[in-house]
């Protein structure tokens, strides 16, 4: 009987889910509970292709625009949040909708609305297309938003008014680069207007710091996640310049190609906030028939963050 290689496999706490993909993907059971099959989703409801796959097998109908969707069916919006145009939309159509908008990125809307308010030239730090900044920037009238996606974007912006600016961040970017974005801006702008807590949300500060943790002397770090994934791919950014030999994004254990671990003893391992756990545990499963696996968790914070759900869907 041949034995297997030893394999150190670390493995990041916390990880996956986060509270307002919890909360989103409660919103579309609970609908499809209160009010039957079909209930439709305006945009992937989390960016996992799992997630929206066993959603479907429920009875739920995923478009890209509401003009897809029947009057007489109730819709929900993703966790990313969306434009204001289109709950005015819902509204005229008399439509039943369920806004599963992350409150963290609400939080970011309101931030948004007050600069408005306060006659400020906006900054949104994040990048384009993201369906989150989609959203942000549609809260306020075209043109009072404009989008900065790099440092050199924060040194070449010329404001109307220097005196009267604000910043807001998509909140799934990695800390280290916001951080480098923002010095920028307030090098230049040393009166700009800041969140009043940090944007980005603490689901994704603690993924990249379980991961900075546990990626130096990794040979390979592997993260659970989709390329549409805006906190995954960091997740892979950060594990390598935490000093991560090699990183990878997976979609599932499906997706490993074992050559990756040639001459690896130390692997890392964690998954993308809107990753669910069965996936970590199938990458874990994969590697025990190869390797006389240790698992080692890394934990670096606790979460007990939750959020309520919309009152529609109470009772």
């Amino acid at each position: 009987m041949t034995t297997k290689p030893p394999l150190t496999l670390r493995l990041a706490a916390p990880r996956g889910f986060c509270a307002g993909v919890d909360r989103a993907i409660q919103i579309v059971e609970e609908a499809l509970k209160k009010w039957g099959a079909p209930v439709y989703v305006r945009h992937e409801i989390v960016h996992n292709r799992h997630v929206v796959e066993r959603l479907e097998a429920l009875g739920a109908i995923f478009v890209e625009e509401l003009e897809e969707c029947p009057d007489d069916r109730p819709v929900i919006f993703s966790a990313h949040g969306v434009p204001k145009s289109v709950p005015a939309e819902a509204r005229q159509r008399n439509m039943i909708y369920v806004d599963a908008t992350c409150p963290l990125v609400s939080k970011v809307h309101v931030e948004a609305a007050r600069h408005h308010d306060q006659a400020r030239e906006i900054l949104l730090i994040g990048h384009a297309g993201h369906p989150e900044v989609i959203g942000t920037m549609g809260q306020l009238p075209e043109g009072a938003v404009t989008l900065i996606e790099t440092v050199e974007d924060a040194r070449a912006y010329q404001p109307k008014n220097p005196a009267n600016l604000a910043f807001l961040t998509q909140t799934t970017l990695s800390v280290d680069d916001t951080a480098e974005i923002v010095g920028a801006l307030q090098a230049r702008f040393p009166g700009i207007a800041v969140p009043h807590k940090e944007d980005i949300c603490y689901a994704t500060t603690n993924r990249q710091d379980a991961v900075k943790v546990l990626a130096p002397g990794a040979g390979l770090v592997l993260v659970i996640g989709a390329r549409t994934s805006s906190n995954s791919v960091r997740l892979v950014e950060v594990a390598l310049r935490a000093g991560a030999a090699r990183a990878e994004l997976i979609a599932s254990a499906e997706n490993i190609d074992w050559s990756w671990f040639e001459g690896v003893s130390v692997l890392g391992l964690t998954a993308g906030a809107s990753a669910p756990e069965d996936l970590v545990q199938g990458v874990i499963d994969a590697c025990r028939e190869r390797f006389d696996v240790t698992v080692e968790t890394i934990k670096t914070a606790d979460e007990t963050v939750t959020f309520k759900l919309p009152r529609v869907l109470a009772g």
